[in-house]
């Protein structure tokens, strides 16, 4: 079985790299970019067509809202988890409306997001 490609898109270097090394623990994960806002993403998800986007709520400019519902317009759209450090009943709602497949608070990552991605995979 070939990995899951997986995108990060956050504004915080801090937590990318702090995710990327949770996740490179799991050798059925490829991590295959990191971006930096929302705008890049819409540029560059297409480009390196990954399996799942891993899609910080807020950032500067284009929200990850925002940019989820964009990204979900197009043909082969990957699966995205909003990751954020808020858990409100408004945001979970809020990223469903936009089509995200799930929603995993940043304190939880550790424990939710593995099972959640392997979901995706059944």
């Amino acid at each position: 079985m070939l990995p899951l490609r997986i995108v990060l898109v956050d504004d915080s270097l801090a937590f990318i790299e702090s995710a990327t090394r949770f996740l490179v623990l799991d050798t059925r994960l490829e991590i295959v970019g990191h971006i930096l806002s929302g705008e890049e993403a819409l540029e560059k998800v297409p480009q390196l067509c990954p399996d799942v986007v891993l899609m910080d709520l807020t950032m500067p400019g284009m929200n990850g809202l925002e940019a989820t519902r964009q990204i979900k317009t197009q043909l082969q759209a990957p699966y995205i988890v909003i990751l954020t450090l808020s858990d409100s009943s408004e945001y979970r709602a809020a990223a469903l409306a936009v089509g995200a497949d799930g929603f995993v608070t940043k304190s939880e990552i550790t424990t939710a997001l593995l099972p959640l991605i392997d979901s995706f995979i059944v």
